[in-house]
């Protein structure tokens, strides 16, 4: 009797994974057909629209990629270094700002003050103008004396998305149930300890995604270091534009960054993907 049930079982199982995997087959075959269907659409349009040669020439032209390919690639170096010596900074002032918004120590009052009012205005303030305040008013003070572009666009970045991602750290922070806290104070940890050990890793798990898509963000605004004049990848294509008055250099300068960006927007969802697999399993996040 027990034997027929488990063989019944078994078939019923059976057939249900036959079933989903129809179900799933039919489900990406239906995916790359109206995938298709959508790019032959958008093919026709453009190939059909009357301005469409001039256009091609003027933004997709073979000739003109193949020339600033290289002179935009070197520019990109220039983004790169940045991002990285941005990220550092950003990580390091962002985190700072976040534990002197979470304190509740009367002594750290005046500094939970300024990093509150930081935030604030650097939210408020556009990107744009953060750099052109920041590039163009401290060479302004002549104190220092000459400044590399790159250097003072860096900081700009750093200043602007620090503020960022302190209230991102910040509400990761707060998020973490109480509970976590008082337990390991009662284990004897310090409150550096439970910070150090505790909290934040539990917070970085949580808000991971969130980081992600402002590091995206971050590599696309390094771009904007060109307005002041830094030989990046975007000022190199504009250099390359102004000397072809053809626009596929700005193209080239797209796909790079798009390249840059694409590894990390997939380790992004597939992380993102992860945890709501694990919140909907009921694991620990």
């Amino acid at each position: 009797m027990s034997g027929s049930t488990k063989d019944a079982v078994s078939d019923v199982e059976l057939e249900r994974e036959e079933y989903r995997r129809k179900q799933n087959v039919r489900s990406h075959l239906t995916s790359v057909v109206s995938s298709l269907v959508l790019v032959g659409l958008v093919a026709f349009g453009l190939s059909n629209s009357p301005g469409w040669p001039r256009v091609q020439q003027s933004f997709f032209s073979p000739e003109y990629f193949a020339q600033a390919w290289p002179q935009v690639l070197d520019g990109l170096l220039l983004n790169l270094r940045v991002l990285v010596v941005a990220v550092i900074g950003v990580a390091i002032l962002g985190t700072a700002l976040a534990l002197c918004r979470i304190t509740t120590s009367a002594v750290m009052f005046p500094l939970r003050v300024v990093a509150r009012l930081y935030t604030t205005i650097m939210r408020g303030i556009p990107m744009l103008v953060v750099l052109y305040l920041i590039g163009f008013g401290i060479p302004g003070l002549g104190i220092f004396g000459r400044i590399d572009p790159a250097i003072l666009g860096t900081v700009a970045i750093i200043m602007s998305y620090s503020a960022y991602i302190a209230e991102v750290l910040r509400a990761g922070f707060q998020d973490v149930h109480p509970s976590q806290r008082a337990s390991a104070r009662s284990l004897g940890l310090t409150s550096g300890q439970t910070m150090r050990l505790v909290i934040i890793p539990q917070a970085l798990r949580k808000i991971a995604p969130a980081l992600m898509n402002d590091f995206i963000s971050m590599q696309k605004d390094v771009g904007l270091i060109s307005t002041l004049g830094a030989v990046d990848a975007v000022r190199a294509a504009q250099i390359m534009v102004a000397k072809t008055y053809n626009f596929t250099p700005y193209v080239v300068a797209s796909v790079l960054f798009i390249l840059l960006s694409v590894p990390f927007i997939l380790l992004n969802d597939w992380y993102s993907a992860k945890l709501r697999r694990r919140e909907q399993t009921g694991g620990m996040v």
